[in-house]
């Protein structure tokens, strides 16, 4: 399985049309419906329910589009065409397989593949196209069928203050080009947790499967239950943050109701978990709002002074998921990391004879 190439790609999925000008756009697109008064149920002892299984699949990216500029927002018709693409890249990717063919035949037409699909799995070994799940419908917000799930004017990241690191490449800075043990490899690799940031904060989709959640609540906490890779994110309820130094996988979460709002503050992250290299001095704020029977709205607003001018976030609505979440057993029949580990040995074998063989030629 390539999770490398994956990790490199869960922030560039981007099925960008070329975008008709921004006034001519203005004057196509479907003005999002207005925001009918909606009172979420309560639970049983009182807090708004957000509890349910839901999905961030989506055809929307983090980072919109560059050629879209500032275009926040699709056309209907815009739309309209990157989901019947989506239906017919499904068609094509079901078709059966010609057995005579030789394995570096592709299966779909190249021109058809999406670049971030061609690069996990058009080699020998990777996904068919029945195994990704990357959402079918663009991202809507209010109504608005969004270009990026970034809310910066351009939908990219903002620039880093001067003096700043720089955001870390290919995989976070997660040790692609270490293979000495298992240890300085990705988490995602290690299935210690999955890759991209399904459990964040903030919490994104990955892009190509596994973009769901259950979320859970009692009287002081709520729950998250992240499908990928099986992990529980747990939020304490009027609480205050640890001071102990220890930093979890995700963070310490803080929560609170602000009317039918749970509002989450996160600090503490690791170095393995830093968001575009912020980790030490991030500030995570998510909000959760239940805005209608089959949606909840999620935001999310960055902070870190010491790499960025100002705060910053993004947002996106989760779906109902229409089903339940299951372990998800990450190292059932999983020969990624020892192929990884001993393809290096191998070449370190070769190089190491291929040495000998110089040094006994020319004595």
């Amino acid at each position: 399985m390539h999770r490398a190439a994956i990790l490199a790609l869960t922030t560039a999925l981007a099925t960008g049309l070329c975008a008709a000008p921004i006034a001519a756009y203005a004057a196509d697109a479907k003005a999002a419906p207005a925001a009918a008064a909606y009172k979420a149920p309560r639970t049983s002892f009182g807090q708004p329910d957000l509890m349910g299984f839901w999905s961030n699949s989506t055809l929307t990216p983090i980072n919109r589009p560059a050629k879209l500029g500032a275009q926040s927002v699709y056309s209907e018709a815009e739309v309209k065409k990157m989901e019947a693409a989506v239906v017919e890249e499904v068609e094509e990717g079901n078709k059966p397989t010609d057995p005579n063919a030789p394995a570096e035949a592709p299966k779909v037409d190249p021109a058809k593949v999406r670049p971030e699909f061609a690069a996990a799995g058009g080699d020998v070994g990777g996904y068919n196209r029945g195994w990704l799940d990357p959402g079918s419908h663009v991202m809507r917000v209010n109504g608005e069928p969004r270009t990026s799930i970034l809310t910066t004017p351009n939908g990219q990241f903002p620039a880093r203050k001067a003096g700043a690191p720089a955001q870390p490449g290919f995989g976070g800075g997660g040790g692609r080009n270490s293979f000495d043990n298992p240890e300085s490899r990705s988490l995602g690799e290690r299935c210690i947790i999955g890759f991209g940031r399904n459990g964040g904060p903030p919490m994104l989709a990955n892009g190509f499967y596994n973009n769901n959640y259950q979320i859970l609540q009692t009287p002081d906490s709520v729950v998250i239950d992240v499908e990928m890779n099986h992990d529980l994110r747990i939020i304490r309820l009027n609480s205050k943050h640890r001071t102990d130094g220890v930093r979890p996988y995700f963070g310490d979460s803080i929560g609170h109701w602000e009317g039918d709002t749970l509002v989450v503050e996160t600090t503490n992250l690791p170095r393995s978990q830093n968001f575009a290299g912020s980790w030490e001095n991030l500030t995570v704020t998510e909000r959760f709002t239940r805005t209608a029977k089959d949606r909840v709205r999620y935001t999310f607003t960055v902070s870190d002074p010491t790499i960025w001018e100002k705060p910053w976030g993004g947002e996106y609505e989760f779906a109902p998921l229409g089903g339940v979440i299951y372990e998800y057993a990450c190292h059932e029949g999983n020969y990624a990391l020892p192929g990884i580990l001993g393809g290096a040995r191998a070449e370190e074998k070769e190089k190491a004879a291929a040495a000998t063989t110089a040094k006994a030629g020319g004595e």
